[in-house]
């Protein structure tokens, strides 16, 4: 069997209405611990501005928290949106995390998705791509250099000294959170780990065969980056049991909803297209993986179909990550538990997951 790393995703989300932030906080740090002693490799949060209920608006403060509460399970985002950072003030908040945790930061970088989070700070949604790309030159710049002179279209700095430089040589594993296949080609072409999260098993395959495509053909020294893949799961003693508490929460939403919530209510709302990407939302991948998520609200079978969500024993369980380690070549896994079951059933499946699951991987 092959080794297979497992990173844990935790959005953070609120706690029940007596909860205040420090309560949430203080509830994921503990199961930041849980993770470690049960052997997960990886812990990712991620970033969102302006959206009720993120509560991780800072990653880099809310992960010093669980660095000095863990001693080896590494840490990251997955993604800070790299267009809402100075980047200098960005690379020193990383490297300063990644020697208060003891070289164990994973640095998750991406462009954002949602316009409306854009619209509310002032950035320019439809040039983050070009932001981000020169932000992620200037963090590996203050990353290796003791100086960085930069005169882009969005930065200019004249000799500026970052500090401290990463714990990590050259600098901590930088990830691309991408999607498109122009995106994976980029990632290839920079030698950047890559993370998906959202389609089909079958888009999914195709679009890491790209990007290590693009990655062989740009000549890179070195090992192959890392592939990660993040889907939702949920293991029970049997398939039976597994299937019959999934049901109630995976594509379990009486009809498709688009451009809801909270955010509606607002007065800037999802922006100028209710899928929330702007004129980005008819790209064709991106009109695609938006059907991929509709459908994967109402439809049960759809999700465990097309590998949206890996559900069953811990037996069955292994054998679809041996299938999928095979199909689109991940190795590092990222689970996604339900969110809502109750804390009796949550401690259950993550702990059939921890002591059946991750060692037949190890």
């Amino acid at each position: 069997m092959s080794k297979l790393d497992f990173a844990y995703w935790d959005g953070v989300p609120e706690g029940p209405p007596e909860y205040l932030p420090a309560d949430v906080y203080e509830m994921h740090i503990r199961l930041a611990q849980k993770l470690e002693e049960l052997g997960w490799h990886s812990y990712f949060t991620i970033e969102h501005q302006n959206r009720p209920g993120a509560n991780i608006t800072s990653p880099s403060v809310y992960l010093c928290a669980i660095a000095r509460e863990t001693s080896k399970i590494r840490i990251g985002t997955m993604m800070w949106q790299l267009p809402f950072h100075h980047p200098l003030r960005l690379a020193q908040e990383v490297a300063m995390l990644d020697h208060l945790s003891k070289g164990r930061v994973e640095f998750g970088s991406g462009i954002g998705v949602h316009e409306h989070e854009f619209i509310r700070w002032g950035v320019d949604y439809y040039k983050r791509q070009a932001i981000s790309e020169e932000a992620i030159k200037v963090i590996k710049m203050a990353w290796t250099q003791p100086e960085v002179t930069f005169d882009g279209e969005f930065f200019h700095f004249d000799e500026a000294l970052p500090n401290p430089q990463p714990y990590q040589k050259p600098h901590p594993p930088i990830w691309a959170a991408v999607h498109s296949d122009e995106a994976m080609r980029w990632a290839g072409r920079n030698n950047y780990h890559v993370a998906q999260n959202l389609d089909t098993d079958d888009d999914v395959a195709a679009k890491f065969d790209i990007f290590r495509d693009e990655w062989k053909k740009s000549n890179h020294e070195g090992p192959m980056p890392r592939v990660f893949l993040q889907r939702t799961v949920h293991v029970a003693p049997t398939d039976e049991e597994a299937h019959e508490t999934a049901r109630k929460y995976i594509g379990a939403a009486k009809e498709r909803r688009i451009g809801g919530g909270p955010l509606a209510a607002t007065r800037v709302g999802w922006g100028s297209n209710i899928r929330g990407m702007g004129t980005d939302s008819n790209r064709p991948d991106d009109l695609k993986r938006g059907e991929t998520m509709e459908r994967s609200q109402t439809d049960y079978q759809f999700n465990i179909d097309n590998g949206l969500a890996i559900v069953g024993s811990p037996k069955t369980v292994i054998e679809k990550l041996q299938e999928g380690q095979e199909k689109i070549g991940y190795d590092l896994f990222c689970t996604n538990f339900i969110g809502r079951l109750s804390k009796d059933e949550f401690d259950k499946t993550l702990d059939l997951w921890g002591k059946e699951v991750i060692p037949a991987f190890q």
